[in-house]
């Protein structure tokens, strides 16, 4: 009983975004598919299902569902196979990438966080996504090249190791500091330069160098 009310609960969450920003079908199905209760701390459960960014602890954010869903969307996930995050936080956007990509690789450089992410996928038995501590401006060498690279975190420059990690028309979506704003771009790799198209403005934490146990 309990769990269908959650799977109404997210199935309500993926109706709620479509209302707010249109949702191709597979987009919708993963984020009404992916339980937003089990990411979010256990204080804020009433406050699960809300379109708001939620604290988690260590000064981070879950961003909001409609933010998760809209990134999700601005990748154009049809047809690509391997997303790198960068900013694993809660684990919430990862899980819902891993219902749109067959592979999904998350970074995420503050060490509690990402163990505590790990606990979720393997209590969902999401096995699709995989896992690093590590400062995530350097990419992931190891499994590159990628069709998508995700920002979960604001960035003043895209780092030249992530880019040569993209594969080629491969798309990188980042939230950009422009001045005072932030902006969501998508990144389109042609030849050996990125075309740039501006999305929307937005506001997420700052993407920070190093790794905090």
């Amino acid at each position: 009983m309990q769990q269908r009310n959650i799977a109404m609960k997210n199935a309500r969450l993926a109706e709620d975004i479509n209302a707010k920003f249109e949702l191709s079908d597979n987009v919708k199905k993963a984020i009404a598919n992916t339980n937003r209760e089990a990411f979010v701390p256990a204080g804020f459960t009433h406050n699960a299902y809300k379109l708001d960014a939620l604290p988690i602890g260590a000064n981070q954010w879950i961003s909001s569902p409609l933010t998760v869903a809209k990134m999700s969307e601005y990748l154009y996930p049809q047809g690509a196979d391997s997303v790198l995050e960068v900013g694993c936080g809660s684990g919430y956007q990862a899980a819902v990438l891993s219902k749109l990509f067959r592979r999904v690789f998350t970074i995420e450089r503050i060490e509690p966080l990402m163990i505590e992410a790990k606990q979720r996928f393997r209590t969902l038995n999401i096995s699709n996504v995989h896992t690093r501590t590590d400062d995530g401006q350097g990419g992931w060498i190891q499994y590159a090249p990628y069709d998508r690279i995700l920002f979960s975190a604001s960035a003043t420059s895209l780092p030249q190791k992530l880019i040569d990690q993209l594969a080629p028309d491969g798309i990188i979506v980042a939230p950009m500091q422009k001045g005072g704003k932030q902006v969501i771009t998508r990144f389109t790799k042609i030849g050996n330069s990125l075309q740039a198209e501006e999305l929307e403005e937005c506001s997420f934490v700052p993407v920070l160098s190093g790794v905090q146990k």
